[in-house]
């Protein structure tokens, strides 16, 4: 992944994502603390803020072509005035922070350590994000994935985290994440119902899943960060890995999804699903 921003700007505009909408204060407190707690562990002091809000600035004008307001960067590492910020200015926040990190890290590792450390600062955020999250929305999670019951729990779950990101503007006109699966990858079928999920789980095996979004708030930035530094944020994703994670299992979507390959109305993530380890019995 070697262009700049600006190329990146200029392969894949969003018109749409033009007009801003406004993101729920709830969803950005939340990500906030998320967020600039994990940024500030690994990239330290206030002072780097400053860099942050210049990052930030440089998107919205490249991005959007408007003036980024002064000291946003800094309202949202402290918490504070988010009741005001549009979509896509936490779009230019959520890039500003990660393309710091990012670079940060770039500047101490490389290669395939540098690919995994910047995947597990996403996957930190996500875990420090549905930490909240679950105790904000008194999600019920079961503690394994063995049965009807807990499936159901955890859909349940699914569905009540989708419902959050959509009443918050963080997707603005579709969330669906379903175990009915028929679709094609990497030159196979894959065909699953509904009732077939705990049989491919058994034994080590996969189960899957699809997860369309509508309009996520950070495609754009989640695009340009791909393109420029091959690692996106991804925040609802990595916060569903989170939920499944609390039932013993990985998820995650596969390897080769790439956002700038769909229509913003329908981003879609193919997952692949399996147990952490044999449950016991």
């Amino acid at each position: 992944m070697s262009c700049n921003l600006s190329t990146a700007v200029s392969k894949h505009q969003y018109p749409e994502f033009q007009s801003w909408w406004p993101v729920g204060e709830s969803f950005l407190g939340l990500m906030a603390d998320a967020i600039v707690c994990q940024w500030r562990a690994l990239v330290g002091s206030q002072d780097s803020v400053d860099s942050v809000q210049t990052i930030f600035e440089e998107y919205v004008e490249q991005v959007y072509c408007r003036h980024a307001r002064p000291g946003l960067a800094v309202n949202f590492a402290a918490g504070t005035e988010l009741d005001s910020v549009q979509s896509g200015e936490f779009d230019a926040l959520s890039y500003a922070y990660f393309y710091s990190t990012y670079r940060a890290l770039a500047s101490r590792f490389s290669g395939d350590e540098l690919s995994s450390l910047r995947r597990e600062f996403a996957e930190r955020v996500g875990t420090h994000f549905f930490s909240h999250l679950s105790d904000l929305l008194n999600l019920e999670i079961p503690s394994t994935l063995l049965n009807d019951t807990d499936l159901a729990l955890l859909e349940a779950a699914i569905q009540h985290v989708g419902r959050f990101l959509l009443e918050q503007g963080y997707l603005r006109s579709h969330f669906s994440f379903h175990f009915e699966v028929s679709t094609s990858h990497a030159g196979a079928t894959v065909t699953q119902g509904y009732d077939d999920i705990l049989g491919a789980l058994d034994n080590g095996g996969t189960a899957y899943a699809l997860y369309e979004m509508g309009h996520p708030v950070i495609l754009p930035s989640a695009v340009y960060l791909h393109q420029t530094v091959g690692e996106a944020q991804h925040h609802s994703s990595r916060t569903i890995e989170e939920l499944f994670a609390r039932v013993g299992c990985d998820a995650w979507e596969t390897d080769d999804f790439d956002p700038s390959l769909y229509p913003s109305n329908l981003v879609v993530e193919l997952w692949q699903i399996r147990r952490r380890s044999p449950p016991s019995l």
